[in-house]
């Protein structure tokens, strides 16, 4: 057992480890560092084992949902408490700790500042290790829990589009009308979601997500270019693949997601929010969740697919999905067969 408390330097880090993780999602690193230094600036966070906790307690996921480049988004942080204080009076008893759904720029200090606001427990742990595009994803496989109803309460936009919403009912519907909930909010919403036991989060999440956030950002900040690059690759048991000019790229903001494709050093990437593929030449050399990511070629800074244009010199990382901290769902064939309906190339085959 172990209580961490969190400071700016694990705060950074979790940031720009998060960014890389995010594997092209999980948000925008300037928002990560916002929420985080106002979480810092209201108290202490403190990271807290899983197995601080008993198997019965209850945890709740705590996320964004929607399109990080998306125009008209807009959160502030009093959305990010008022949803889990949505959450906690639908649930009707009390909520032992919470913790992010992903590792990302912005999501792996999800939580840091409700638990600050809330006196709530904030757990070393995530949904899934890395960031993906839907919310079943990131649902520790409750699609197969039979007769399991999901809560979820979600907030976001201004003026017109300010919405706040809350639905119970199947995991595929609930997560659904909240994607739609971002949409009508501008393009993004702070989401409480889904009680689970700690036994069961256990079994089906990421266990020390945050951690390892942690450590992938302090071997990225504690180098500088390529040397950074490097560090981050040899933390994670990956590879750089490529490194070159942004020769092509498209983006559509559609349902609640990034969509798109880019060219670099003769690769192409496609992208539903995270990088989906890697190819050259027909040649496939890693797919999702293979974590695929961009870094800027001199600075070493993470580049999310909300934030790519042409002629900008990056480097492209893959980490094996073997050696990533990943989620029960990103097993589950029925919940990737998705991705081949959005980005039109195979996935199925190189997975299962």
């Amino acid at each position: 057992m172990a209580r961490i408390p969190l400071d700016e330097s694990m705060m950074e880090s979790a940031v720009y480890g998060g960014a890389v993780l995010g594997g092209g999602g999980g948000g925008w690193i300037e928002e990560g560092l916002q929420i985080g230094r106002l979480a810092l600036e209201l108290g202490q966070p403190e990271l807290r084992t899983i197995d601080e906790f008993a198997d019965n307690d209850t945890l709740v996921t705590v996320s964004l949902v929607g399109a990080p480049g998306a125009k008209d988004k807009y959160l502030k942080p009093i959305h990010y408490s008022k949803a889990l204080d949505m959450l906690t009076g639908l649930l009707g008893k009390p909520i032992s700790a919470i913790h992010t759904n992903e590792n990302g720029a912005g999501t792996t200090v999800n939580g840091w500042l409700q638990s600050v606001i809330t006196g709530i427990p904030l757990v070393d742990f995530a949904c899934n290790g890395r960031a993906h595009p839907t919310g079943t994803m990131g649902a520790l496989n409750l699609t197969e829990v039979e007769d399991y109803v999901s809560h979820q309460t979600a907030i976001g936009g201004k003026g017109d589009n300010y919405l706040e919403f809350s639905v119970s009912g199947s995991l595929g519907k609930a997560a659904s009308m909240i994607r739609k909930a971002s949409v009508e909010a501008g393009g993004l919403v702070a989401v409480a979601r889904n009680p689970v036991t700690a036994a069961y989060a256990k079994q089906n999440g990421a266990p020390g997500a945050i951690s390892q956030a942690i450590e992938v950002g302090r071997a990225l900040l504690g180098a500088k270019g390529e040397a950074a690059i490097e560090a981050v690759v040899a933390k994670l048991g990956g590879r750089i693949v490529a490194a070159g000019e942004v020769t092509d790229f498209q983006i559509e903001t559609t349902g609640g997601f990034d969509v798109g494709t880019v060219q670099i050093d003769g690769f192409e990437m496609t992208f539903w929010n995270e990088y989906m593929t890697l190819e050259k030449d027909g040649e496939r050399f890693a797919t999702f969740p293979d974590l695929i990511m961009t870094l800027d070629a001199k600075t070493a800074r993470p580049v999310v697919t909300a934030a790519l244009e042409k002629g900008q010199q990056l480097a492209v990382i893959v980490v094996p999905k073997e050696k990533l901290l990943l989620s029960t769902t990103m097993r589950n064939k029925k919940l990737m067969l998705p991705v081949e309906d959005i980005i039109k190339k195979p996935v199925l085959d190189y997975l299962f």
